[in-house]
């Protein structure tokens, strides 16, 4: 084998490194040859074209002093004709002659009077400077054609406008010959187009098209005038004489189209000039009109630029979208102009579409168009960046198409937006929204970013553990006064309404009149006591020395002067005015009488339960109030909220311990949960996800398992019934099976949660009835469906929902009792979800809901039933989050430490509680904020309120009866057994899944579904029955409403899959109620029984035992929501 180090040549001895850089010194020089490049261009033609022509500041320059000319000469002709006399027209140094013909005198307007010699001599100065430049220039443009540069208009009339001049210094007699210098007023305006060519390309403008038009029209309408003027008046030097004034008179009148006819041309060389020049606008002005409309027309399009001046005294912001809606664009309009501080703030919008004809009738309203401007470009040109001016702007906002099939796709582009955004402007604040949680990380610079999947899958998961929170998060983030709802007759229309304003503000606690008494105190101390004294919660704080913001320390933390305090009310406090009461009760002036509820909470004395028992029905012994024994003695006491904790008495819980709340409450064997461990999620779908402690497995579950309808080698189950659950199911309906159900999956796993309240979760990825049925939906706590990706991209937008609307109408005719949540895309479909045509009630909503719209709400859809009780809600609701972070730069991370998606060191999380029979002696709202801040340091923060259709709202008002009496009419077989089971066992209240048993129903329903059907009876009968009840009739079967035959095709169709039926009757059965929800409510709201109130727990590694034990005992049978679940 050959070695190949040999077929290299050595190095010479003398090759050195510097050698190798400088190349080898040895070589003979004779061999180099010198090149020179571009050296056409050292000519002296090239480089007096590239001082005059190429060099865009020097042939400015020149453009410049070449309008100065012609504007000069133009000047100078005009004090000729000032300076003019009429003593005789001939040549000079000659006698006056006569040049008659067609009887006209043409003397006048061959020769004219030049008596002033300084005045020729600087006119033939400028006309040898203009002759110069004018060869000069057609010498350094000639490309081979002569003819070409000689038959150019502008060369023709430098000729005639410059060469009689040097033929009066050559030749004297003709000094007083005329010569149209004019016409220079042609020269002056194509110097000055050049001049502005030159200009554009000089500061690099680009988009000057419509200012160059328009310069060409008012240039051409002015040289037409100043021809027409100068041109008569010289004429009719032959006739009427006229004089420069008298002309321009008649010119303006003429092309005004007034005509007064006191001046008019006298010979017919003038008149024939007026027909020319009438002629040559009508062609000329109307083309020049067309270019200018049709750049107006493009530019509209376009939107031309953002002016620079502007962009320095006034604030704008820049919002980049792909595709512009008229929803997206009214909700954001709405929502960034509802803060009083931004109504000075520019909207530029930056599209690479056309505008919508919806968008461009909106943004013509005078509210709208004085403050939005449009402009069409793409945010990855910098010089449609730049017509924006994003790098003045005070913030931008990326948007996402959530409307594409190709949702990553869509993703993508906005990540190419921001990069771009952040590459053109550092500085500029960037608010970003992104559809997947996996492409949250590619935007981490941004200031702000909303990830669309995460906060839908928690608020889906969060609405399974406390109903409604996506309807409290919605209200939370919108921008509200209050004042929906206050002229509707309902009472509970005026309570949501009132208290659907409250929204989450800051302040620093030494600027706050609401905070600053409490420097020194407790959190729990604090914000009970502002709750008692303001009427606001606070509910949390971040440090001065720490940028993580902390929901309810709790009770050992302390307040500081220096803490950040954040607290939810109607409106923040700088907007609130405080009446001094403390110095008029000093005064003695007058005296202030606080509720007794107030005086007895502040005490920390025993609670006496003064409620009218007499209507309290007999039949239920525990809807009754304790015996008379008891109502004599002491009952359970609230004690005061301390100023201080107790440092003594806290000691720490191990976190990744075991122990949790299941063994400080009574358990049953049965419900062992030795398979789960605390702990962290060992993989993480996606970078950048906030890891959970939460409850897993011991060992992991092998993937074929995981398949609910198939049987594998570990078990034989095919369906949910044999899986033999503890607890009721949760199933996700969904499209694909992405890394966003990662968020749905960890809040119902939180570690907080009790191990024996695990729901198992289901994941049905295909939504037809055989499936249904076998993922276990009769016994389903929560159905939650997610709207699909696939039907997001329709021809008409608001379709978009269709297929998710009738397929959960279908699920809510087939179990009616069944807690369904569904996402929809458009907010407006909302009131299509449990649609009955029939229902009055429902049309009084939509009617009320179009008067809120008319009056300017940004929340008219709240009052429709199925948002206000939180089984639906949109993603678009909560664009506003990203909008308000412009002001607001703590609303998304007080949202995600709400949701869970966050978790900080020290800060509570969001869970909800049932007001039972036993808990109704607290009464009021005010009196559980301290019972809750005294006991386990919890802070209440609102009430999720279900109530039934009385029989008075049928009776009363029948435009708002929402019973249908056809869906309540039962057999008699069945109605007689329900008031069999009924009499032994006690009512079950209504919780947030609405589960409520066929045999628990109360007595108040019962009596109203008895006072319907009586009313349905008395009621005028039709005149033919329907065939199908007619046939029944005759063959003796009893007739059967819609439900019982639905109810009946569920269970024969579950009987040939070879399903157990147990439960399906259950759901099947529904109450005629309706939910809502009070936020922040007052202190002296009265409790209700079923009542659910939120509250923020504080961090469970403050959590003490001995609270805890004293929270059962206070509190009776009070469990958390899922307890109930």
């Amino acid at each position: 084998m050959v070695d190949l180090e040999s077929e290299v040549p050595p190095l010479p001895p003398r090759y050195r490194f510097r050698d190798l850089l400088l190349g080898d010194q040895t070589l003979p020089s004779d061999d180099r040859v010198q090149i020179e490049f571009y050296v056409n261009e050292n000519t002296f033609k090239e480089r007096l074209k590239l001082f005059f022509i190429k060099n865009q500041r020097s042939s400015l320059r020149i453009r410049v002093f070449d309008f100065s000319l012609k504007v000069l000469s133009c000047i100078l002709y005009i004090c000729r004709v000032l300076d003019d006399s009429d003593n005789g027209y001939a040549c000079w140094g000659c006698p006056t002659q006569n040049y008659t013909l067609l009887a006209i005198d043409w003397a006048p307007v061959i020769w004219v009077e030049r008596s002033k010699m300084s005045l020729w001599i600087l006119q033939v100065f400028v006309a040898l400077i203009c002759l110069s430049e004018t060869i000069l220039l057609t010498y350094l443009s000639y490309k081979g054609n002569i003819w070409e540069e000689i038959l150019r208009i502008t060369f023709m009339l430098e000729m005639v406008n410059t060469v009689p001049f040097l033929l009066t210094v050559l030749f004297a007699p003709l000094r007083n010959l005329f010569i149209p210098v004019f016409l220079n007023c042609w020269l002056a305006k194509h110097a000055l187009e050049n001049m502005i060519n030159d200009l554009h390309r000089a500061i690099q403008r680009t988009q000057s098209a419509m200012f160059n038009q328009v310069l060409i029209l008012i240039t051409t309408l002015i040289c037409l005038m100043f021809t027409s003027i100068c041109g008569i008046q010289h004429l009719e030097r032959a006739g009427n004489k006229l004089s420069l004034f008298d002309s321009f008179y008649f010119c303006i009148v003429t092309f005004s189209t007034v005509g007064f006819g006191d001046v008019t041309p006298n010979i017919w060389p003038s008149k024939l000039l007026v027909v020319i020049m009438i002629c040559v606008a009508l062609v000329v002005l109307p083309i020049q009109f067309e270019q200018l409309v049709y750049l107006w027309m493009e530019r509209q399009k376009s939107g031309g630029n953002y002016s620079k001046h502007r962009a320095q005294t006034e604030r704008h912001v820049v919002l980049c979208v792909s595709s512009l809606k008229i929803d997206l664009l009214m909700d954001f309009l709405n929502e960034f102009y509802a803060h009083p501080r931004l109504q000075d703030y520019y909207v530029i919008i930056l599209c690479p579409t056309e505008m919508d004809v919806q968008v461009r009738r909106v943004l013509q309203i005078p509210l709208w168009s004085q403050r939005v401007i449009y402009l069409q470009g793409s945010a990855l040109k910098d010089q449609d960046l730049f017509r924006a001016k994003l790098d003045n702007a005070e913030g931008c906002f990326i948007l996402s198409s959530r409307c594409e099939v190709d949702r990553t796709a869509s993703d993508h582009q906005t990540i190419l937006r921001a990069w771009a955004v952040k590459d053109f402007a550092p500085s500029c604040p960037l608010y970003v929204q992104i559809l997947k949680p996996e492409n949250k990380f590619h935007v981490k610079f941004a200031d702000h970013v909303v990830c669309e999947e995460e906060f839908k899958y928690a608020l889906l998961a969060l609405n399974c553990i406390c109903p409604a929170t996506s309807t409290l998060i919605t209200l939370l983030v919108h921008t509200s006064t209050g004042l929906e709802g206050q002229q509707s007759p309902e009472e509970w229309h005026r309570m949501y309404g009132r208290f659907s304003g409250n929204e989450v503000y800051n302040i620093i606690l030494q600027d706050s009149v609401f905070f600053s008494d409490y420097k020194g105190k407790s959190f729990t101390y604090a914000s009970f006591h502002a709750h008692k004294k303001y009427g606001v919660c606070l509910i949390g704080v971040k440090q001065k020395d720490k940028k993580s913001i902390r929901l309810n320390p709790g009770s050992h933390f302390t307040m500081s002067c220096t803490d950040t305090c954040f607290y939810i009310n109607v409106t923040k406090e700088e907007n609130s005015i405080f009446k001094a009461q403390r110095e008029e009760s000093r005064r003695g002036s007058k005296k202030t009488h606080l509720p007794m509820h107030s005086i007895l909470a502040s005490m920390g004395t025993v609670a006496i339960d003064l409620q009218d028992t007499s209507s309290r029905p007999s039949w239920d012994s525990t809807l009754n109030l304790p015996c008379d024994s008891s109502r004599t003695g002491r009952k359970s006491s609230i004690a005061p909220v301390m100023e201080v904790e107790d440092t003594s008495s806290l000691h720490t819980c191990d976190l990744s311990s075991d122990q949790s709340e299941d063994e400080t409450l009574p358990s049953c064997e049965d419900l062992s949960t030795e398979g789960f461990v605390k702990g962290y999620p060992p993989n993480l779908p996606y970078i950048r996800s906030s890891p959970t402690h939460c409850h897993l497995l011991k060992e992991k579950v092998p993937y074929c398992c995981l398949r609910l309808e198939k049987e594998c080698t570990h078990n034989q189950y095919e369906d949910a019934k044999a899986y033999c659950f503890k607890n009721k199911l949760v199933i996700v309906s969904a499209e694909t099976a992405g890394n966003g159900l990662y968020n749905f999956i960890v809040p119902l796993r939180a570690s907080y949660r009790p191990k024996r309240d695990l729901n198992p979760v289901v994941l049905l990825l295909d939504n037809n009835l055989d499936d249904l049925l076998r993922c276990g939906i009769s016994f389903a706590a929560n159905m939650v469906v997610v709207d699909k990706e696939s039907t997001m991209c329709a021809k008409e937008d608001y379709m978009a929902d269709a297929k998710t609307i009738v397929n959960v109408q279908t699920l809510f005719r087939l179990f009616s009792s069944l807690s369904i949540i569904t996402e929809l895309t458009h907010p407006a479909n909302m009131r299509f979800m449990q649609f009955r045509a029939k229902d009055c009630y429902s049309l009084a909503l939509s009617k009320m809901e179009k008067k809120e719209r008319e009056n300017g709400s940004n929340l008219a859809f709240m009052f429709r039933l199925p948002f206000a009780a939180g089984k639906v809600f949109s993603i678009g609701m909560l664009d506003t989050l990203l909008y308000q972070s412009f002001v607001k730069d703590y609303i998304i991370t007080i949202t995600r430490l709400l949701l869970g998606l966050d978790t900080t060191p020290g800060s509570g999380f969001l869970c909800a509680m049932t007001i039972t029979q036993e808990d109704l002696w607290i009464q009021t709202y005010g009196r559980l904020y301290q019972k809750l801040c005294s006991s386990i340091g919890d802070i209440p923060i609102g009430i999720y309120r279900t109530e039934l259709l009385d029989c008075e709202s049928c009776e009363g008002r029948q435009s708002q009866l929402s019973v249908s009496v056809d869906d309540f009419e039962e057999s008699q077989e069945q109605k007689e057994a329900r008031e069999h089971c009924s009499s032994g066992k006690r009512v079950s209240h209504i919780s947030s899944s609405s589960e409520t048993p066929s045999d628990s129903r109360p007595l108040l329903h019962r009596k109203s579904i008895q006072w319907a059907r009586r009313l349905s009876r008395m009621g005028a009968r039709p005149a033919s029955r329907p065939p199908e009840r007619t046939s029944q009739q005759r063959t003796g079967l009893p007739p059967r409403s819609e439900r019982q035959e639905l109810a009946e095709l569920v269970r024969n169709r579950m009987k040939n899959l070879g399903l157990s039926v147990e439960g399906c009757d259950e759901m099947n059965e529904s109450l005629s109620s309706h939910s809502y929800i009070l936020i922040n409510p007052s202190p002296d709201t009265r409790l209700e029984l079923n009542d659910i109130v939120y509250i923020i727990r504080q961090d469970p590694l403050s959590f003490e035992p001995d609270k805890l034990e004293s929270r059962t005992s206070s509190f009776g049978n009070s469990q958390w929501i899922t307890e109930r679940t």
